[in-house]
Protein backbone atom coordinates (compact mmCIF):
# COMPACT_ATOMS: atom_id res chain seq x y z
CA UNK A 1 0.00 0.00 0.00
CA UNK A 2 1.30 3.25 -0.94
CA UNK A 3 1.19 6.35 1.30
CA UNK A 4 -0.80 9.32 0.07
CA UNK A 5 -0.62 11.26 2.88
CA UNK A 6 -0.41 14.47 0.89
CA UNK A 7 -4.40 13.79 0.44
CA UNK A 8 -4.98 11.90 3.50
CA UNK A 9 -4.27 14.76 5.85
CA UNK A 10 -6.10 16.79 3.17
CA UNK A 11 -8.89 14.88 3.75
CA UNK A 12 -8.47 15.21 7.98
CA UNK A 13 -8.31 18.57 8.18
CA UNK A 14 -11.72 18.41 6.41
CA UNK A 15 -13.49 16.73 8.48
CA UNK A 16 -16.67 18.06 10.23
CA UNK A 17 -16.37 21.45 8.71
CA UNK A 18 -20.17 21.12 7.40
CA UNK A 19 -19.19 20.44 3.70
CA UNK A 20 -19.76 17.51 1.57
CA UNK A 21 -15.84 16.54 0.76
CA UNK A 22 -15.66 15.84 -3.57
CA UNK A 23 -12.24 13.66 -4.19
CA UNK A 24 -12.49 14.05 -8.06
CA UNK A 25 -9.36 12.69 -10.78
CA UNK A 26 -8.69 10.52 -13.03
CA UNK A 27 -9.94 7.27 -13.24
CA UNK A 28 -7.69 4.20 -11.59
CA UNK A 29 -5.57 7.33 -9.38
CA UNK A 30 -6.16 5.91 -6.19
CA UNK A 31 -8.99 7.69 -5.18
CA UNK A 32 -11.43 4.81 -3.58
CA UNK A 33 -7.99 3.54 -2.32
CA UNK A 34 -7.16 6.96 -0.57
CA UNK A 35 -10.94 6.86 0.91
CA UNK A 36 -12.04 3.36 1.29
CA UNK A 37 -8.61 2.13 2.49
CA UNK A 38 -6.64 4.68 3.97
CA UNK A 39 -8.85 7.26 5.61
CA UNK A 40 -10.68 4.55 6.34
CA UNK A 41 -7.82 2.78 8.49
CA UNK A 42 -6.87 6.28 9.52
CA UNK A 43 -11.03 6.12 11.46
CA UNK A 44 -10.52 3.03 12.80
CA UNK A 45 -7.14 3.89 13.91
CA UNK A 46 -8.77 6.46 15.84
CA UNK A 47 -11.62 4.46 17.52
CA UNK A 48 -14.68 5.02 15.12
CA UNK A 49 -16.48 1.88 14.81
CA UNK A 50 -16.77 -0.01 11.63
CA UNK A 51 -20.56 0.27 11.69
CA UNK A 52 -20.22 4.07 12.11
CA UNK A 53 -19.07 3.94 8.92
CA UNK A 54 -21.39 3.51 6.07
CA UNK A 55 -19.72 2.36 2.82
CA UNK A 56 -21.68 2.46 -0.25
CA UNK A 57 -19.66 1.34 -4.14
CA UNK A 58 -22.00 2.24 -6.37
CA UNK A 59 -19.85 0.40 -9.47
CA UNK A 60 -20.10 -3.25 -7.24
CA UNK A 61 -23.10 -5.06 -7.59
CA UNK A 62 -24.71 -5.32 -4.05
CA UNK A 63 -25.19 -1.62 -4.27
CA UNK A 64 -26.80 -0.61 -7.66
CA UNK A 65 -30.12 -0.07 -6.41
CA UNK A 66 -28.10 3.10 -4.87
CA UNK A 67 -27.60 4.45 -8.18
CA UNK A 68 -31.44 5.74 -7.45
CA UNK A 69 -30.60 9.02 -5.42
CA UNK A 70 -33.73 8.65 -3.41
CA UNK A 71 -33.41 4.88 -2.23
CA UNK A 72 -29.76 6.02 -1.42
CA UNK A 73 -30.45 9.07 0.72
CA UNK A 74 -33.64 6.89 2.58
CA UNK A 75 -31.48 4.23 3.24
CA UNK A 76 -28.56 6.71 4.87
CA UNK A 77 -31.78 8.42 6.55
CA UNK A 78 -32.52 5.08 7.92
CA UNK A 79 -29.08 4.54 9.66
CA UNK A 80 -28.33 7.90 10.58
CA UNK A 81 -31.71 9.13 12.38
CA UNK A 82 -32.35 5.83 14.20
CA UNK A 83 -28.71 6.42 16.18
CA UNK A 84 -28.95 10.75 16.27
CA UNK A 85 -26.47 10.50 19.18
CA UNK A 86 -23.90 8.87 16.89
CA UNK A 87 -21.15 10.15 14.39
CA UNK A 88 -21.62 8.50 11.56
CA UNK A 89 -19.48 8.67 8.11
CA UNK A 90 -20.76 8.14 4.59
CA UNK A 91 -18.37 7.10 1.69
CA UNK A 92 -19.88 6.85 -1.66
CA UNK A 93 -17.62 5.69 -4.38
CA UNK A 94 -18.22 6.19 -8.13
CA UNK A 95 -21.22 8.98 -7.59
CA UNK A 96 -21.10 10.33 -11.36
CA UNK A 97 -23.08 6.61 -11.70
CA UNK A 98 -26.11 7.96 -10.44
CA UNK A 99 -28.96 9.76 -12.72
CA UNK A 100 -31.77 11.58 -12.73
CA UNK A 101 -35.25 10.37 -11.03
CA UNK A 102 -38.60 11.51 -10.60
CA UNK A 103 -39.77 11.69 -6.59
CA UNK A 104 -43.40 10.32 -6.81
CA UNK A 105 -43.89 11.52 -3.75
CA UNK A 106 -42.94 15.04 -3.83
CA UNK A 107 -45.39 16.50 -7.17
CA UNK A 108 -42.80 14.12 -9.34
CA UNK A 109 -40.52 16.42 -9.22
CA UNK A 110 -36.77 15.10 -10.79
CA UNK A 111 -34.08 14.92 -8.56
CA UNK A 112 -30.55 13.71 -8.45
CA UNK A 113 -27.80 12.86 -6.16
CA UNK A 114 -26.96 16.34 -5.65
CA UNK A 115 -30.62 17.25 -4.41
CA UNK A 116 -29.89 13.97 -1.92
CA UNK A 117 -26.74 14.63 -1.14
CA UNK A 118 -27.74 18.17 0.33
CA UNK A 119 -29.87 16.93 2.13
CA UNK A 120 -28.08 14.33 3.57
CA UNK A 121 -25.65 17.04 4.68
CA UNK A 122 -28.02 18.58 7.08
CA UNK A 123 -27.52 15.80 9.59
CA UNK A 124 -25.07 16.99 12.60
CA UNK A 125 -24.01 13.65 12.92
CA UNK A 126 -23.19 13.01 9.46
CA UNK A 127 -19.85 13.72 8.06
CA UNK A 128 -19.74 13.17 3.89
CA UNK A 129 -17.30 11.62 0.97
CA UNK A 130 -17.53 10.78 -2.13
CA UNK A 131 -15.68 10.43 -5.28
CA UNK A 132 -15.99 11.09 -8.70
CA UNK A 133 -13.92 11.19 -11.98
CA UNK A 134 -14.93 13.88 -13.87
CA UNK A 135 -15.38 17.54 -13.67
CA UNK A 136 -19.02 17.54 -14.87
CA UNK A 137 -20.09 14.87 -12.91
CA UNK A 138 -18.34 16.39 -9.57
CA UNK A 139 -15.71 19.17 -10.35
CA UNK A 140 -17.35 22.34 -11.72
CA UNK A 141 -20.52 21.89 -10.43
CA UNK A 142 -19.57 21.71 -7.04
CA UNK A 143 -20.42 25.81 -6.18
CA UNK A 144 -23.68 25.66 -7.82
CA UNK A 145 -25.16 21.80 -7.06
CA UNK A 146 -23.69 21.83 -3.05
CA UNK A 147 -24.82 25.76 -2.93
CA UNK A 148 -21.45 26.09 -1.37
CA UNK A 149 -21.33 24.01 0.94
CA UNK A 150 -18.20 21.80 -0.42
CA UNK A 151 -15.20 20.99 -0.07
CA UNK A 152 -12.77 19.63 -3.32
CA UNK A 153 -10.09 16.93 -2.98
CA UNK A 154 -8.21 16.69 -6.50
CA UNK A 155 -6.18 13.46 -6.61
CA UNK A 156 -3.14 12.90 -9.08
CA UNK A 157 -1.59 9.73 -10.59
CA UNK A 158 1.36 9.51 -7.66
CA UNK A 159 4.19 12.09 -7.67
CA UNK A 160 7.87 11.17 -8.38
CA UNK A 161 8.15 11.13 -4.47
CA UNK A 162 5.03 8.57 -3.67
CA UNK A 163 6.29 6.60 -6.78
CA UNK A 164 9.67 6.46 -5.27
CA UNK A 165 8.65 5.58 -2.12
CA UNK A 166 7.04 2.28 -3.88
CA UNK A 167 10.07 1.72 -6.24
CA UNK A 168 13.43 2.33 -4.05
CA UNK A 169 16.63 1.08 -5.86
CA UNK A 170 18.75 4.08 -7.92
CA UNK A 171 17.03 7.10 -8.10
CA UNK A 172 18.10 7.85 -11.64
CA UNK A 173 16.38 4.61 -12.66
CA UNK A 174 12.91 5.12 -11.11
CA UNK A 175 12.98 8.70 -12.84
CA UNK A 176 13.62 7.02 -15.98
CA UNK A 177 10.86 4.48 -15.11
CA UNK A 178 8.50 6.86 -14.07
CA UNK A 179 9.20 9.32 -17.31
CA UNK A 180 8.27 6.54 -19.72
CA UNK A 181 5.62 4.95 -17.33
CA UNK A 182 4.09 7.30 -15.05
CA UNK A 183 2.35 7.52 -11.80
CA UNK A 184 -0.74 5.16 -12.34
CA UNK A 185 -0.84 3.31 -8.73
CA UNK A 186 -1.07 0.03 -10.84
CA UNK A 187 1.86 0.59 -12.61
CA UNK A 188 4.06 0.02 -9.61
CA UNK A 189 2.72 -3.66 -8.80
CA UNK A 190 3.73 -4.52 -12.63
CA UNK A 191 6.99 -5.77 -12.93
CA UNK A 192 7.18 -6.96 -16.63
CA UNK A 193 7.10 -4.25 -19.14
CA UNK A 194 4.77 -5.97 -21.61
CA UNK A 195 2.44 -6.00 -19.12
CA UNK A 196 2.96 -2.48 -18.08
CA UNK A 197 2.22 -1.22 -21.51
CA UNK A 198 -0.45 -3.53 -22.23
CA UNK A 199 -1.86 -1.74 -18.44
CA UNK A 200 -1.90 1.59 -19.81
CA UNK A 201 -2.86 1.02 -23.51
CA UNK A 202 -6.16 -1.04 -22.34
CA UNK A 203 -6.67 1.84 -20.15
CA UNK A 204 -7.20 4.22 -23.03
CA UNK A 205 -9.26 2.21 -24.94
CA UNK A 206 -11.28 0.21 -22.79
CA UNK A 207 -12.01 3.22 -19.87
CA UNK A 208 -10.73 6.56 -20.46
CA UNK A 209 -12.18 6.93 -24.34
CA UNK A 210 -15.37 4.86 -23.16
CA UNK A 211 -15.60 7.13 -20.97
CA UNK A 212 -15.49 10.68 -23.18
CA UNK A 213 -17.83 8.74 -26.13
CA UNK A 214 -20.64 7.78 -24.06
CA UNK A 215 -20.84 10.94 -21.49
CA UNK A 216 -21.23 13.27 -24.15
CA UNK A 217 -22.69 11.12 -26.69
CA UNK A 218 -19.38 12.04 -29.34
CA UNK A 219 -20.19 10.89 -32.77
CA UNK A 220 -16.75 11.33 -34.26
CA UNK A 221 -14.44 8.91 -32.75
CA UNK A 222 -12.13 9.18 -34.71
CA UNK A 223 -11.56 12.76 -34.32
CA UNK A 224 -11.51 12.42 -30.83
CA UNK A 225 -8.70 9.83 -31.29
CA UNK A 226 -6.89 11.91 -33.43
CA UNK A 227 -6.76 14.71 -31.05
CA UNK A 228 -5.64 13.08 -28.18
CA UNK A 229 -2.74 11.92 -30.73
CA UNK A 230 -1.96 15.20 -31.51
CA UNK A 231 -1.80 16.44 -27.86
CA UNK A 232 0.19 13.94 -26.83
CA UNK A 233 2.44 14.76 -29.83
CA UNK A 234 2.70 18.39 -28.63
CA UNK A 235 2.82 19.03 -24.78
CA UNK A 236 4.79 21.68 -24.15
CA UNK A 237 4.30 23.29 -27.81
CA UNK A 238 1.96 26.16 -28.05
CA UNK A 239 -0.92 25.28 -29.62
CA UNK A 240 -5.17 25.76 -29.89
CA UNK A 241 -8.14 24.53 -31.61
CA UNK A 242 -7.72 26.39 -34.74
CA UNK A 243 -4.10 24.87 -35.42
CA UNK A 244 -4.84 21.48 -34.42
CA UNK A 245 -8.20 21.25 -36.80
CA UNK A 246 -5.90 23.01 -39.65
CA UNK A 247 -3.66 19.56 -38.86
CA UNK A 248 -5.85 17.32 -38.54
CA UNK A 249 -7.90 18.63 -41.69
CA UNK A 250 -4.32 18.17 -43.31
CA UNK A 251 -3.94 14.79 -42.04
CA UNK A 252 -7.86 13.39 -43.06
CA UNK A 253 -7.49 15.40 -45.95
CA UNK A 254 -11.31 16.75 -44.67
CA UNK A 255 -12.49 19.64 -43.43
CA UNK A 256 -12.12 19.89 -39.80
CA UNK A 257 -14.58 22.48 -37.47
CA UNK A 258 -12.58 24.41 -34.99
CA UNK A 259 -15.39 24.88 -32.84
CA UNK A 260 -16.22 20.93 -32.63
CA UNK A 261 -12.18 20.17 -32.05
CA UNK A 262 -12.39 22.96 -28.95
CA UNK A 263 -15.13 20.89 -27.46
CA UNK A 264 -14.09 17.73 -28.08
CA UNK A 265 -10.45 19.01 -25.88
CA UNK A 266 -12.77 20.32 -23.17
CA UNK A 267 -14.16 16.76 -22.73
CA UNK A 268 -10.55 15.99 -22.94
CA UNK A 269 -9.97 18.03 -19.91
CA UNK A 270 -13.28 17.36 -18.21
CA UNK A 271 -12.34 13.79 -17.96
CA UNK A 272 -8.74 14.82 -16.28
CA UNK A 273 -6.48 13.40 -19.10
CA UNK A 274 -4.77 16.79 -19.85
CA UNK A 275 -4.84 20.41 -18.12
CA UNK A 276 -4.86 23.60 -19.93
CA UNK A 277 -2.12 25.98 -18.95
CA UNK A 278 -2.52 30.08 -20.16
CA UNK A 279 -0.31 32.21 -21.17
CA UNK A 280 0.13 35.46 -18.77
CA UNK A 281 2.02 38.92 -20.02
CA UNK A 282 4.13 39.47 -16.76
CA UNK A 283 4.39 42.76 -17.70
CA UNK A 284 0.94 43.69 -19.02
CA UNK A 285 -0.50 41.46 -16.41
CA UNK A 286 -3.48 40.25 -18.21
CA UNK A 287 -4.00 36.89 -20.12
CA UNK A 288 -3.45 35.97 -23.97
CA UNK A 289 -6.46 34.12 -25.22
CA UNK A 290 -4.49 31.93 -27.64
CA UNK A 291 -2.62 30.12 -27.80
CA UNK A 292 -2.43 27.75 -25.02
CA UNK A 293 -0.14 25.03 -23.58
CA UNK A 294 -1.77 21.10 -22.55
CA UNK A 295 0.05 18.98 -20.33
CA UNK A 296 -1.18 14.98 -19.96
CA UNK A 297 -2.04 14.32 -16.46
CA UNK A 298 0.08 11.32 -16.75
CA UNK A 299 3.22 10.46 -18.50
CA UNK A 300 2.53 7.00 -19.03
CA UNK A 301 -0.44 7.66 -20.76
CA UNK A 302 0.89 10.17 -22.84
CA UNK A 303 3.66 7.87 -24.13
CA UNK A 304 1.49 4.63 -24.22
CA UNK A 305 -1.07 7.34 -26.39
CA UNK A 306 2.01 7.81 -28.99
CA UNK A 307 2.71 4.21 -28.56
CA UNK A 308 6.43 4.41 -27.02
CA UNK A 309 7.09 6.41 -30.40
CA UNK A 310 8.10 9.90 -29.25
CA UNK A 311 9.77 10.05 -26.23
CA UNK A 312 11.23 13.63 -25.44
CA UNK A 313 12.40 13.86 -22.37
CA UNK A 314 12.86 17.56 -22.71
CA UNK A 315 9.71 18.11 -23.18
CA UNK A 316 8.27 15.07 -20.80
CA UNK A 317 10.11 16.69 -17.64
CA UNK A 318 8.04 20.13 -18.29
CA UNK A 319 4.76 18.28 -18.36
CA UNK A 320 6.15 16.39 -15.41
CA UNK A 321 7.57 19.44 -13.39
CA UNK A 322 4.06 21.40 -14.08
CA UNK A 323 2.10 18.76 -13.07
CA UNK A 324 4.21 18.58 -9.60
CA UNK A 325 3.09 22.31 -9.30
CA UNK A 326 -0.41 21.77 -9.47
CA UNK A 327 -0.56 18.94 -7.38
CA UNK A 328 1.07 20.97 -5.10
CA UNK A 329 -1.68 23.36 -5.03
CA UNK A 330 0.02 26.03 -6.85
CA UNK A 331 -2.02 28.55 -9.70
CA UNK A 332 0.66 27.83 -12.81
CA UNK A 333 0.74 29.94 -16.42
CA UNK A 334 2.92 30.24 -18.88
CA UNK A 335 5.32 33.44 -18.36
CA UNK A 336 5.39 35.95 -21.61
CA UNK A 337 7.91 38.96 -21.32
CA UNK A 338 9.31 41.11 -23.85
CA UNK A 339 12.97 41.54 -25.08
CA UNK A 340 13.49 44.65 -26.84
CA UNK A 341 16.90 44.22 -27.51
CA UNK A 342 18.25 45.24 -31.57
CA UNK A 343 15.33 47.90 -31.57
CA UNK A 344 12.57 45.21 -32.20
CA UNK A 345 10.38 43.60 -29.98
CA UNK A 346 10.47 39.85 -29.56
CA UNK A 347 8.13 37.91 -26.89
CA UNK A 348 10.08 34.89 -24.67
CA UNK A 349 8.77 32.40 -22.75
CA UNK A 350 9.13 31.86 -19.24
CA UNK A 351 7.93 27.94 -18.82
CA UNK A 352 6.18 28.71 -15.82
CA UNK A 353 5.06 31.54 -13.45
CA UNK A 354 4.02 30.16 -10.39
CA UNK A 355 1.64 32.18 -7.88
CA UNK A 356 0.83 31.09 -4.13
CA UNK A 357 -0.99 33.67 -2.57
CA UNK A 358 0.93 37.26 -2.72
CA UNK A 359 3.70 34.95 -3.48
CA UNK A 360 5.39 34.23 -7.26
CA UNK A 361 8.31 32.37 -8.43
CA UNK A 362 9.83 32.48 -11.81
CA UNK A 363 10.39 28.87 -13.37
CA UNK A 364 12.33 27.68 -16.85
CA UNK A 365 12.29 23.58 -17.30
CA UNK A 366 16.04 22.57 -18.65
CA UNK A 367 16.78 19.22 -19.26
CA UNK A 368 20.53 20.71 -19.65
CA UNK A 369 22.42 23.20 -20.70
CA UNK A 370 25.08 22.53 -22.60
CA UNK A 371 25.97 25.26 -24.63
CA UNK A 372 26.69 28.65 -23.55
CA UNK A 373 23.58 29.84 -25.94
CA UNK A 374 21.08 27.36 -24.50
CA UNK A 375 22.30 29.32 -21.28
CA UNK A 376 22.20 32.29 -22.35
CA UNK A 377 18.29 31.67 -23.39
CA UNK A 378 17.37 29.94 -20.52
CA UNK A 379 18.69 33.11 -18.02
CA UNK A 380 17.40 35.90 -20.00
CA UNK A 381 13.89 35.42 -20.04
CA UNK A 382 14.09 35.28 -16.01
CA UNK A 383 16.32 38.55 -15.86
CA UNK A 384 13.73 40.40 -18.22
CA UNK A 385 11.13 40.01 -15.74
CA UNK A 386 13.08 42.58 -14.17
CA UNK A 387 11.76 42.09 -10.48
CA UNK A 388 12.43 40.71 -7.47
CA UNK A 389 10.18 37.53 -7.29
CA UNK A 390 12.36 33.99 -7.02
CA UNK A 391 13.68 32.88 -10.53
CA UNK A 392 14.61 28.93 -10.76
CA UNK A 393 16.06 26.96 -13.82
CA UNK A 394 15.17 23.11 -13.03
CA UNK A 395 17.35 20.99 -14.32
CA UNK A 396 18.60 17.57 -15.36
CA UNK A 397 22.22 17.82 -16.03
CA UNK A 398 24.00 19.06 -12.89
CA UNK A 399 24.86 17.13 -9.42
CA UNK A 400 23.72 19.01 -7.32
CA UNK A 401 21.59 22.69 -6.54
CA UNK A 402 23.27 26.04 -6.48
CA UNK A 403 22.45 29.74 -7.32
CA UNK A 404 24.98 31.83 -9.57
CA UNK A 405 26.09 34.99 -9.94
CA UNK A 406 22.88 36.19 -11.31
CA UNK A 407 21.04 35.45 -8.05
CA UNK A 408 18.71 32.29 -9.99
CA UNK A 409 18.38 29.24 -8.37
CA UNK A 410 19.55 25.93 -10.37
CA UNK A 411 17.91 23.15 -9.31
CA UNK A 412 18.52 19.90 -9.34
CA UNK A 413 15.40 18.23 -10.97
CA UNK A 414 15.32 15.30 -8.64
CA UNK A 415 15.67 17.37 -5.65
CA UNK A 416 12.43 19.43 -6.61
CA UNK A 417 10.51 16.12 -7.55
CA UNK A 418 11.65 14.49 -4.13
CA UNK A 419 10.93 17.91 -2.29
CA UNK A 420 14.40 18.56 -1.07
CA UNK A 421 14.29 22.55 -1.90
CA UNK A 422 12.02 24.70 -0.96
CA UNK A 423 10.25 26.98 -4.09
CA UNK A 424 9.48 30.15 -2.19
Amino acid sequence: MISRDFYLKNIIRKMWNGEIKVITGIRRCGKSVLLFELFYQYLLEKGVKEEQIIRIELDQRRYYKYRNPIMLCEYVESVVTANKETKFYLFIDEVQLTGKVVDQDNGGIEVTIYDMLNELKAYKNLDVYVTGSNSKGLSSDIATEFRGRASQIHVFPLSFKEFYSAAGDDEQKALDLYMLYGGLPRITALEDVKDKKEYLVNLYRELYIRDIVERHNIEREDLLNDILDFLASQISSLTNPANIAGALAGMKNEKVNPALVSNYVQYIMDSFLISQARRYDVKGKSYFKFPNKYYYTDMGLRNARLNYRQYDPGHLMENMIYNELIRRGYSVDVGVVVDRADGRNVQKEIDFVVNDADRRVYIQSAFRMDTEQKSDAEIRSLLLTKDFFKKIIIRHDIPHSYYDDTGIFHCRLLDFLLERVELF
